[in-house]
């Protein structure tokens, strides 16, 4: 989790055109903890992620939202280690769904 916030707040660091060190002394903290949080190797907390989204002009919101949209992305890629459990639910739900419409439909026509 700490690696994908990393990969998160670099590029928005990227995109401001700022370097680790003064995003880091706008923050208070030294450039080695600063580039170990994108590195995704420390910790981050809250106050620290606040702190790096008002500086980077963004909301908490849109650094975590990728968290979000990982599982996604990781799929697509084809990084499905550890997923074949969560398809087989999300298949069987399908199929409970479908057979609960069928049996609905089927009681509304009856």
């Amino acid at each position: 989790m700490n690696e994908i916030l990393g990969e998160r707040i670099k590029a928005l660091r990227s995109g401001t055109h700022l370097t680790q060190e003064q995003v880091a002394d706008r923050i208070g903290i030294s450039r080695q903890k600063y580039a170990r949080i994108e590195n995704g190797t420390n910790n981050i907390t809250l106050e620290i992620l606040a702190q790096i989204a008002k500086v980077l002009g963004v909301q908490v919101a849109d650094i975590t939202r990728v968290l979000d949209e990982t599982p996604v992305i990781a799929y697509r890629n084809g990084d499905i280690s550890g997923s074949s459990e969560k398809i087989t639910d999300m298949l069987d739900l399908f199929y409970a769904n479908k057979h609960l419409y069928t049996k609905l439909q089927h009681d509304d026509i009856g």
